[in-house]
């Protein structure tokens, strides 16, 4: 790990009232609040004009704080910065006091680099495209119109290739446009990569592993390209003629039962915050705090297809403006984000967050046949979604929250395979031809959660519960019988565990001091529905550095700094960081303040039909109460019947 410079800074402090209006104290920085910021770094001695913006974020008050705020209180408000030079390595970390426009703490990590930036990204594709061994490599496969040639910057890893210690890296893959407007990944430059030197501004090799034919054929997707569209599906509208059932002050949302504050960063994008049902909590922060996209071919610089789109990107910046009507459907509720561009300026996304309600279908029925009395209510939950483009996937990210306690994560995987090029009906060990020439790679969308439990309280333990069957003998006479085996994970070690199906293993997280109708424990379930299998081998440079992926569940004690998966600083990181070195201690994690991480994702073995562009696959986990309430909660609710539906009068004699 890196070595760690700290110290206090007093003084040199300016004074902002940027804070005053702050309607929550976990309510994200306003544009006004990050510009404060911004000042206040520039203004220190140590730094000035000259220095660059990796993120600016709230640095969350302590859990006291939280839990004794009041509307209308005052509070001061503290920012986490992290701020590079343009040419050198190494970051500064700080706190930054807004109230006062005081750099009230710099940590320097000497060998640390920032995530690539968004305004790097165009950066980087010109220079390995004006690069002259470049072009000519480009000429040798036929290319001369470089304006066609798409370069695409990817995080480089940390692979100790001699010539690259020290550097900060970006490494490229290139495809190449028939026309304007063309999908690129239907042609693939195979073999040719560019490395790039960020801070130094130089492409420091161009690795070009032979020249392989350019697949020609035009496969898009847009519908300017489509030779005619369909027009038989009639409109379907969601309509709420008396408005929606949520109220929002803030950031804060009221919902049924529920309530929450609903935050946002550059780095993990969406997050929520002190999540309810009624006055008890069940989820103090909740956030996808990394991902990584291993691919499985050996083959030319696919090797270093490992990217971690949380921890070196920040797909917080990578989120879309949405549209109504498109990307969200009904009577939507839109937020705007503020965050920091690498200049210091505000970089503003206007409808980053949508916010809606879906019926849901049938939450419970029953019908007495004795009676022939019929009991039916209908289930809805509220929706709180994001939608961010990273290269060529976009991914959809959707927290639920239904009528019954339960809350669920969906992640959405769309956009455009990212495709390589090989001989035409040659199969390829590690792809799958998706059209002549054209190929998708096997891979995997690794996605990590950070949920730290407040389960009717912060004193939470972890219960793993295995299902097993009876031997056959006289206490199984009829071979019929299985129960359920619960055990109490008592110390971080034992606690980082995968699923096994063959016990229909879930962990239930549990507060030992709060116990219901029953006298069991209050307690909500985890559902590890969606759960992968790494095959990158732990000791690799990728699997090193994606440590995390190899248990389904980790649980360690609460620390606020202990806060992504896989490390602080992921560009160019050796896995030393992350979830492995903070169980080192093992410390309890029984009836105390925990965290729960769950690592879910994707195996995804591309098929035909992901081409030209992918139909949403998805992901996710659900958090269930479970002994959380004494009966079913959802019996006070109305029997109603829907006014609007009506018989489709669809059938024809």
């Amino acid at each position: 790990m890196d070595d760690i410079v700290t110290h206090e800074q007093t003084g040199n402090c300016g004074h902002s009232a940027a804070h005053k209006q702050a309607r929550h104290p976990l309510d994200a920085l306003t544009a006004d609040e990050i510009l404060a910021v911004t000042a206040a770094i520039r203004a220190h001695p140590d730094f000035g004009e000259d220095i660059c913006f990796e993120t600016i974020e709230l640095k969350e008050p302590p859990k006291s704080e939280v839990r004794a705020f009041k509307s209308g209180d005052g509070l001061n408000r503290q920012a986490r910065a992290a701020v590079f030079r343009p040419g050198g390595i190494g970051i500064w970390r700080m706190t930054v006091s807004i109230d006062d426009g005081c750099v009230a703490e710099v940590e320097r990590r000497p060998d640390a680099r920032p995530m690539i930036q968004l305004e790097e990204f165009m950066v980087i594709e010109e220079m390995v495209k004006t690069h002259p061994d470049f072009i000519a490599a480009c000429e040798r496969r036929g290319i001369t119109d470089m304006s066609l040639v798409c370069v695409d910057p990817w995080s480089a890893g940390n692979f100790d290739i001699p010539g690259e210690e020290g550097r900060h890296l970006c490494h490229t893959f290139v495809w190449v446009r028939a026309r304007e407007f063309d999908n690129l990944y239907a042609h693939p430059v195979e073999g040719l990569n560019g490395v790039v030197d960020i801070k130094t501004g130089e492409v420091i090799r161009i690795d070009d592993y032979g020249v392989s034919p350019i697949p020609a054929a035009e496969h898009n997707y847009e519908s300017q390209f489509q030779a005619q569209t369909r027009d038989h599906l009639k409109p379907i509208n969601v309509v709420q003629p008396d408005g929606v059932s949520f109220s929002l002050t803030g950031r804060q949302i009221s919902w049924h039962d529920w309530s929450l504050v609903i935050g946002f960063n550059s780095r993990e994008s969406l997050t929520l915050h002190d999540i309810k049902f009624g006055d008890r909590p069940v989820v103090y922060r909740a956030s996808v705090a990394e991902m990584v996209v291993p691919y499985g071919s050996p083959r030319n610089g696919h090797f270093r297809k490992s990217v971690f789109d949380v921890g070196e990107y920040g797909i917080g910046k990578l989120v879309n403006s949405l549209e109504l009507g498109c990307d969200c459907l009904g009577a939507i509720q839109y937020l705007d984000v503020d965050l920091n561009d690498m200049h210091g300026n505000i970089f503003h996304i206007p409808k980053a967050i949508c916010i809606h309600e879906e019926d849901q279908g049938i939450l419970w029925k029953h019908t007495d046949f004795r009676t022939e009395r019929v009991e039916v209510r209908r289930a809805r939950r509220l929706v709180i979604s994001s939608i961010a483009t990273v290269g060529n996937y976009e991914y959809a990210m959707y927290w639920y929250f239904y009528l019954d306690g339960t809350m669920e994560f969906e992640m959405k995987a769309t956009g455009v395979l990212n495709t390589v090029a090989g001989e035409p009906g040659v199969p390829d060990k590690f792809a799958t031809e998706v059209a002549p020439g054209v190929f998708g790679q096997i891979h995997q969308h690794v996605f990590c959660c950070r949920l730290d439990m407040a389960v009717d309280g912060d004193d939470n333990s972890v219960v793993e519960c295995n299902t097993h069957a009876v031997p056959a003998g006289d206490d199984n006479p009829y071979g019929n019988a299985f129960y359920q085996e619960e055990i109490v994970l008592k110390t971080e070690k034992a606690a980082a565990r995968n699923i096994s199906p063959q016990h229909q293993r879930f962990w239930k997280f549990v507060n030992p001091n709060k116990t219901n109708y029953m006298g069991q424990p209050v307690a909500y379930k985890l559902e590890p529905s969606h759960c992968v299998t790494p095959f990158m081998a732990p000791d690799s440079p990728s699997g090193k550095r994606a440590a995390f992926t190899y248990n389904h569940l980790w649980v360690t004690d609460f620390d606020p700094e202990e806060r992504y998966p896989a490390g602080e600083y992921m560009n160019h990181s050796d896995g030393t960081d992350g979830l492995p070195r903070f169980i080192s201690d093992d410390s309890s994690v029984e009836n105390t303040d925990i965290v729960a991480w769950h690592t879910f994702g994707l195996h995804h073995q591309p098929r035909p039909e992901d081409f030209p562009v992918q139909p949403c696959i998805s992901s996710g986990f659900k958090l269930v109460p479970s002994g959380f309430f004494d009966r079913n909660p959802c019996l006070d609710l109305p029997s109603q019947t829907n006014a609007a539906s009506c018989n489709a009068n669809a059938a024809k004699d």
